[in-house]
């Protein structure tokens, strides 16, 4: 079975008024939650084929650390079209997947995102910054992507997963 990862870039900095939108880096809450999606992810096995992401620094810096941390050798492939994109738009990234990628993970914008997650399995979810969406793929092949083609199975939220953790431990 297929499965797709939805990552919301993790949380930028608006220090610098004189940066375009694009090139806004993370700040340190995003420093630091960047690599604990990635632990997250590694825990879990969710980790992807290849990484798609919008080449804005601050989705490229995510998808890195949050590669890193979690110790995929996943390609990272930077697509223009993941930038400010609506679902339909990121429905055509998806469906060019080569088909020797079973788990693939997407980075990207809001509200793009969260209308993805929506247009993919009819579940209204909140994404918040460094969020990720584990949905399970009904489909043969990546092409036949559709709305509803989904199951969402777990929306991870770093600042909830922090909570638990600092009661629970790790």
């Amino acid at each position: 079975m297929k499965k797709l990862f939805i990552l919301r870039h993790a949380k930028s900095s608006w220090n610098d008024p004189g940066l375009s939108d694009f090139d806004r880096p993370l700040n340190d809450r995003g420093l630091n939650a960047a690599p604990f999606i990635g632990e997250i992810i590694a825990k879990r096995r969710l980790v992807p084929d290849i990484i798609l992401s919008s080449p804005a620094k601050r989705a490229m810096q995510t998808a890195t650390l949050v590669k890193e941390a979690a110790g995929s050798n996943a390609v990272i492939k930077y697509d223009d079209r993941i930038y400010e994109a609506s679902p339909q738009a990121l429905r055509q990234v998806i469906s060019e997947i080569d088909e020797s990628s079973q788990f693939v993970m997407i980075v990207g914008h809001n509200p793009g995102i969260e209308s993805f997650v929506k247009f993919l399995s009819n579940s209204t979810e909140r994404m918040p910054t460094a969020a990720l969406a584990v949905l399970s793929l009904d489909i043969g092949a990546w092409k036949d992507v559709s709305p509803g083609c989904c199951t969402l199975e777990v929306v991870i939220r770093p600042k909830e997963e922090m909570k638990f953790f600092s009661k629970h431990g790790s």
